[in-house]
């Protein structure tokens, strides 16, 4: 029998959507399953976004152009303008979805065997696109102790080598909440121009953020031009999880020129998605205001609810809508399938991701869970409730 690739047999497997058999299987069997274990908002998507498509009257739905429309990507340039990050609509190309972006960047940025640093845990799709690229994941560990603060710029510096080529973040992360401070993102700049790195940012989560704390992107900071990359997407920010558009965006011209060639591989990105993105851009500021209070408020009983349970450690989330909680379990992949397979409290479970998927390192996030408080806050009561009665029965 022919066999499949040596790429094909090391591609990870999602932490998030492994246990979907299961969850299938528990709602046969007649239980309501509480999701915390997907980040897809609940909430609705901007009525300016579904009317631009719903009113449209395209007669031939044809090819975009490979970087995106040109009146897109004029407004998404507004769009950061207003959050004092100055690019031009050339410093952008339109993608499919954040993940085709954070694809193109890998591929224009680094050859088969090369090395790119991301502080773990993290978003655990960075383990598929390296791993489809050819490129070598090299963790630099975070822990729930200070919170996944940036880990000490002496623990990236002891990482670099001649194989190195960037240091990738998520700014504020999934699946951590954490957001960087700006001087985290100074010392950041400082290490890439030292040793002639790029820092890639993935920063689709920029609204989300909580506490009066503000968001500082790489492209703000002076002189990093040549070496910062923005990952960047609609899905989150407009509950837009399905039209799948995302931005590449830099000022570097020669990684533009080149993951142009990526994008041109395949065509264009989505018309009518483009037309229901360029839309949302004229989303008010009050649909912002409301969903971030939403969430803030979300967090919060999260949170709370969390703490009260003995035994468990919960980080605290400052953006985005995770968090990480570790539990007095052993193996959260076996815990979170027993919840679906073995128990239920009045005919309801919960469904988790266990965390061990974003993390690099073997045997790290091993009994700790990512949950998303995209649910109603009575929801997340519940979920958690059902949780510690889950706990208690585990245990014995």
């Amino acid at each position: 029998m022919p066999s499949i690739s040596r790429r094909g047999k090391t591609m990870p497997e999602s932490p998030i959507r492994k246990l979907v058999p299961f969850a299938e299987a528990a709602i046969k069997r007649g239980i309501k399953i509480i999701h915390l274990n997907i980040g897809q908002p609940d909430i609705k998507t901007p009525k300016v976004a579904l009317d631009a498509v719903r009113n449209n009257t395209l007669e031939v739905l044809a090819y975009s152009r490979t970087e995106g429309s040109e009146s897109y990507r004029e407004k998404i340039a507004g769009y950061y303008a207003k959050n004092d990050i100055h690019v031009d609509a050339d410093n952008i190309i339109v993608t499919t979805g954040g993940s085709e972006a954070l694809s193109f960047a890998l591929g224009s940025i680094a050859d088969n065997d090369d090395e790119i640093i991301i502080p773990e845990p993290f978003y655990a799709n960075y383990n598929g696109f390296a791993n489809a690229s050819g490129i070598k994941v090299v963790p630099v560990v975070s822990s729930i102790e200070n919170n996944f603060a940036l880990p000490p710029i002496d623990e990236f510096e002891k990482l670099i080598t001649p194989r190195t080529k960037a240091i990738l973040i998520c700014n504020p992360g999934n699946p951590t909440g954490y957001l960087y401070t700006r001087e985290e993102i100074k010392k950041l700049a400082t290490i890439v121009k030292k040793h002639n790195l790029f820092l890639v940012a993935d920063e689709v989560y920029r609204e989300f953020i909580y506490d009066g704390r503000e968001h500082y992107s790489i492209l703000q900071e002076k002189g990093l031009e040549e070496h910062a990359i923005i990952i960047d997407s609609v899905s989150k920010r407009y509950s837009m999880c399905g039209a799948r558009i995302g931005y590449l965006v830099s000022k570097n011209k020669e990684v533009m020129q080149t993951a142009l060639k990526f994008a041109q591989a395949r065509l264009s990105p989505p018309t009518y998605a483009q037309i229901a993105s360029e839309a949302a851009l004229e989303t008010p500021q009050s649909y912002f205001d409301d969903v971030k209070k939403e969430y803030e408020g979300r967090r919060n009983i999260l949170i709370s609810e969390l703490n009260k349970l003995e035994g468990v450690v919960v980080g605290q989330p400052q953006g985005a809508f995770y968090c990480i909680a570790q539990l007095p379990i052993d193996n959260a992949d076996t815990f979170a399938q027993w919840l679906l397979e073995d128990f239920n409290l009045n005919g309801e479970t919960v469904m988790v991701a266990p965390a061990a998927g974003f993390y690099a390192t073997d045997g790290l996030g091993t009994n700790q869970i990512r949950i998303a408080y995209v649910l109603k806050k009575e929801e997340l009561k519940r979920a958690v409730h059902i949780l510690k009665e889950a706990l208690k029965v585990y245990a014995h």
